[in-house]
């Protein structure tokens, strides 16, 4: 008995003990200034970032080789598949190549998953560059997470306005490149990684860069919209694309709301006929003293259902001329 005792108490402890540590990933940048990343731990998944942060279990996976010819520091820690068990850190600093200017944050291309695990940012990325493949999507929306409540598929969050999108866009070819949490860089990342080079977009909507609002400067903000457009204009030339203003957000005006106000003025400048409408709404989300009901945003930023449905009609005479629909 006391060798049963014993034999199962080994056991629980073995149960018990933290799969070893990952090896420290290594960082590697070549001649054109582009970083790879590597673990000598099988299973493993690398966690990086290029702003400093130290990458926690809900840090941007490396999912290809990063960009930097500016420079920059790098840091990455290796993850368990559970994302309980991290490798030491790793810091790689690097200095610009030759001849390359330095870039704001908002033209750094990286990855993020800071909704895990609300939603598994590179999971959605595969399903997603999936769907508007095979779909050929002719309709696409690109955004943050007040693109991806809207609906569509991967029904992977809450989405209150999926009743409103299913009214609209149910039997449209679309697909939804909402991402919760995204900033202009983390887009910027997925459109230069594939998401949307298999549609056959004729209208593209996109709402972006609200979450840029409370770290990078109107200008900054509007020079990573600037970039999207590009990458948009390069991957779907034929396509037109409806530039949202970015919506007000906060109960009341206040200096975060002057700052979108602020941007969006330098959006409204991307406007080019037949290529690109600039179309600001911000004003059907307000009650005359300029304050936002939350029967229209819950939380003062995430449109509701009826927040959904001012945005879908305010867009939809315009989406159906686009797509060259029968009135």
């Amino acid at each position: 008995m006391r060798h049963l005792l014993v034999l199962a108490t080994l056991t629980l402890n073995l149960l018990a003990q933290e799969p070893p540590k990952p090896a420290v990933p290594e960082a590697k940048r070549d001649a054109a200034g582009t970083v790879t990343l590597t673990c000598a731990t099988s299973g493993t998944v690398i966690r990086y970032s290029v702003d400093g942060s130290d990458p926690g279990p809900k840090g941007g996976p490396y999912l290809a080789p990063i960009v930097l010819p500016a420079g920059g520091t790098v840091k990455a820690r290796a993850y368990t598949e559970d994302r309980k068990v991290k490798s030491e850190l790793v810091e790689a600093k690097f200095e610009a190549v030759a001849g390359a200017k330095p870039l704001p944050a908002t033209l750094v291309p990286c990855t993020q998953d800071r909704d895990w695990p609300t939603y598994d940012w590179a999971k959605r990325h595969a399903a997603v560059t999936k769907i508007a493949t095979d779909r050929q999507a002719s309709l696409v929306f690109i955004g943050d997470s007040i693109t991806q409540m809207f609906g569509g598929e991967p029904h992977d969050r809450g989405q209150p306005g999926k009743e409103v999108w299913d009214k609209y866009y149910g039997k449209r070819s679309v697909a939804n490149l909402g991402f919760g949490y995204d900033y202009l860089e983390n887009t910027l990342w997925r459109l230069r990684h594939g998401e949307l080079d298999g549609a056959k977009a004729k209208v593209i909507v996109m709402h972006i860069g609200t979450n840029n609002a409370g770290k990078n400067t109107p200008e900054d903000i509007a020079t990573g919209v600037r970039a999207l457009l590009d990458e948009i204009q390069q991957r779907q030339p034929q396509a037109h694309v409806i530039l949202m203003a970015i919506f007000p957000r906060g109960s009341k005006p206040d200096a975060m709301r002057a700052k979108v106000d602020t941007t969006n003025k330098l959006l409204a400048q991307f406007a080019t006929p037949g290529k690109v409408t600039f179309l600001d709404i911000g004003a059907k989300f307000l009650q005359p003293d300029g304050t936002i009901a939350r029967e229209i945003m819950g939380d003062y930023l995430h449109p509701t259902g009826k927040g959904y449905e001012i945005w879908a009609e305010a867009i939809e005479p315009l989406v159906v001329k686009l797509l060259g629909e029968a009135k």
